[in-house]
């Protein structure tokens, strides 16, 4: 007889890189503590510097003492334990713990702890659906770090490195700390979900025998959270609560104001650490400013240069809804990937020219239904047609807002008249395509494949429209997607940037992650 599965009753959280963004001040923490202590006590490569590989292998989600000893030892150096009441220095694995602790709390104080939005939507529509809430730390300073992030509130229970130090609990992979919040809870682990984004985190998780274990990767790295993980997914916006069960979002629910700036969030220089790399972005609203006539859109110099220096480094490639031609004309420069009319016409590095039949199948649609929009757009005064090749758009920037309804009905009226075509939007435009399953998150998807990308690759893509949101959809499990937009709209994207000028800016930073290994 087949046993139904225990409903949810409960959620033990971690703290740092789940709720708060703080593992990136801990590994700056780490960093100044372990930089000079291994130049002063080791040899040789035992003395390089300590790097974010090292952090999520040795240090991470494990109490402060557990991992001094165990990067020490993978350096092969040996110091006495010491005890808790050591002073903060290098002559005993406490010490140096306690120096760590101490760099900690001074970055804390100096620039304040930033929460995930998106973690504070996920756990509040848990307590709209009657799921309790635990959250549990390695470190002592976890209520200091909720209280500096304003998540004290989301929590009914607290278990943190206080109560591991007076309980005498092991650390992870041992599964102590969520089980005693559990009990605190008053349920059972069967009944109980946990989400974690370390690898000693999912690894006690499953040794505790929860019902489910979701591991969060912010570093863009699955593999390892896979092994003891129900799920792996970027962000709590990619899971939701069905029939009381977790279950990965079809979309995520994120919105453009819960997401941090690409410039300032510190996830982005773990993504980029030790890796392959490709970049790819759309053209109009994020290489250059949206302007009224799609010819002026040229491309800032310091841009083209940033363009130029990454593609000696990296996979560079332009996305855009414009013809092929178009964007080739707009943007003069060698060594990049080059997709047109939404990926429909592709041009690689080496000059071989590709275009794909499915949107071949349209063109007689394209060409009735540009007639046909010659009259339509009479109703909208100021709007104006510009025929691509594989697509027909209607730009209505110059429209009033009043016409802008029928004018969209109009367009409509003439998608839905031919099986070929479909409609679709962005930022003052209509448009009509092939209705083929093509668009830039499949063009995406081709070009990393056509351009031989290793299989770690990081691929990223920066886009600023809804047009774009199909590519931003297709990096938003193992890739980065960057919007460039203001506007508090949905998104797949994980990190945002205000206007070109930023992109400029993200390119440079990515270049200098690449170049300084």
């Amino acid at each position: 007889m087949r046993t139904e599965p225990t409903p949810l009753e409960a959620i033990v959280f971690d703290t740092d890189g789940v709720v708060t963004r703080t593992a990136a001040v801990h590994f700056a923490a780490w960093k100044q503590v372990f930089d000079p202590f291994l130049a002063a006590h080791a040899t040789g490569d035992d003395a390089r510097p300590f790097t974010d590989a090292d952090y999520r292998r040795h240090v991470d989600g494990i109490g402060r003492y557990d991992g001094v000893a165990a990067l020490l030892n993978a350096r092969g150096i040996a110091l006495p334990h010491g005890t808790p009441d050591d002073a903060p220095g290098d002559t005993t694995i406490c010490a140096v713990g306690n120096r760590k602790n101490a760099a900690f709390a001074d970055a804390v104080v100096q620039h304040g702890v930033l929460a995930y939005a998106t973690t504070r939507r996920f756990i509040e529509s848990l307590h709209d659906a009657g799921v309790r809430t635990a959250v549990i730390s390695a470190s002592k300073n976890c209520q200091m770090v909720l209280d500096a992030a304003g998540m004290t509130d989301l929590f009914e229970v607290r278990v943190d490195g206080n109560d591991v130090a007076r309980l005498g609990l092991e650390g992870k992979p041992d599964p102590a700390v969520f089980l005693v919040a559990a009990e605190r809870l008053g349920v059972t682990p069967d009944s109980v979900a946990v989400v974690e984004d370390a690898v000693s985190g999912v690894r006690a998780g499953r040794a505790g025998g929860f019902t489910t274990v979701v591991g969060l990767d912010r570093t863009r790295r699955p593999g390892p959270l896979a092994e003891y993980s129900d799920m792996v997914v970027p962000d709590l916006a990619d899971v939701c609560l069905v029939d009381g069960a977790l279950e990965r979002a079809e979309r995520p629910r994120v919105r453009i104001g819960d997401i941090a700036s690409a410039l300032t969030d510190t996830d982005l220089p773990r993504m980029l650490e030790d890796r392959p790399v490709a970049v790819f972005l759309d053209y109009d609203g994020t290489l250059t400013p949206i302007v009224d006539r799609p010819e002026d859109a040229r491309l800032p110099a310091a841009t083209a240069d940033e363009l130029t220096s990454l593609a000696q480094v990296c996979t560079v490639g332009i996305i855009s809804g414009r013809d092929l031609d178009d964007v080739l004309g707009l943007v003069e420069l060698e060594g990049l990937w080059f997709a047109g009319s939404h990926g429909f016409d592709v041009l690689s590095p080496d000059g071989e020219r590709r275009q794909f039949e499915q949107g071949a199948a349209a063109l007689p649609g394209l060409d009735a239904a540009e007639v046909a929009l010659a009259d339509a757009i009479e109703v909208a005064p100021g709007a104006w047609v510009e025929r691509k090749r594989f697509a027909i758009a209607v730009h209505h920037r110059a429209s009033a807002e009043a016409d802008i309804p029928a004018l969209e009905a109009a367009v409509a009226a003439i998608a839905e008249g031919d099986p070929t075509l479909r409609m679709t939007g962005g930022k003052k435009i209509f448009e009509l395509r092939p209705a083929a399953d093509w668009h830039k998150g499949t063009a995406l998807r081709w070009l990393a494949d056509a351009a031989g990308l290793a299989p770690d690759t990081l691929v990223v893509f920066v886009g600023d429209d809804v047009t774009d949101e199909d590519a931003l959809d297709a990096v938003r499990a193992e890739g980065l997607g960057v919007v460039v937009d203001t506007e508090d709209r949905p998104t797949a994207a994980h990190m945002r940037l205000d206007d070109p000028s930023q992109v400029a800016e993200l390119l440079g930073r990515i270049r200098a992650e690449v170049e300084h290994r």
